[in-house]
């Protein structure tokens, strides 16, 4: 029988979509799930370096998220304590323009629900990005309000900015994501973790 990572990495529903973007590239859908993970990190959609890795966060992103997240490498990519299931799981590709992107509904719409009733000792959710928060949160908002209002998401979800180095910026401009947000999230997923 044939999981359903393997499923989804299988998937070629975005073929067409993905050949005639700026990349042409062909699908490559990039799992990373156990149905024994404590901590969710709902994403946008793999980049460029992880659609070639086919490892997720496997660039400066991923160093950053870390960073925040306060846990190794050893412990990020261990599939049994955390699920990283983004909103698509392959790479949109680029416009013309060179931009991102955004990750096709068809994706979320196919494979989101079945992959998150296959983890049910999720104690923490960190979501990052537009996409991920309009499905978690059930509504769009502003970024930078969605992140100062983390206390109102419940204890077991964090709102995130994208840890991209595009970023770096809000994060100057935010000196309080990193004094109240970040101590305050290293320790839910140390609980999570350790639960």
């Amino acid at each position: 029988m044939t999981s359903l990572a393997e499923e989804i990495s299988n998937c070629a529903l975005c073929k067409e979509r993905f050949a005639v973007t700026a990349t042409g590239h062909a699908p490559r859908p990039v799992t990373w799930f156990e149905p024994k993970a404590r901590i969710l990190i709902a994403g946008q959609a793999p980049g460029m370096k992880v659609h070639h890795s086919g490892k997720p966060f496997t660039d400066p992103s991923g160093e950053r998220l870390r960073e925040w997240m306060a846990v190794s490498p050893e412990v990020f990519y261990d599939r049994a304590r955390i699920a990283i299931v983004p909103m698509a799981f392959c790479f949109p590709g680029y416009s013309a323009s060179g931009s991102d992107l955004p990750p096709p509904r068809i994706c979320a719409e196919t494979w989101r629900d079945r992959v998150l009733t296959t983890l049910p000792d999720i104690r923490l959710k960190l979501v990052i990005g537009g996409y991920a928060m309009k499905y978690h949160l059930g509504r769009k908002m502003p970024v930078t309000e969605a992140v100062k209002g983390w206390r109102s998401h419940g204890p077991d979800t964090f709102v995130l900015p994208h840890p991209s180095w595009r970023n770096t910026g809000w994060l100057k401009k935010n000196p309080w994501f990193e004094a109240e947000v970040l101590p305050r999230l290293r320790k839910r997923i140390k609980d999570a973790l350790n639960d």
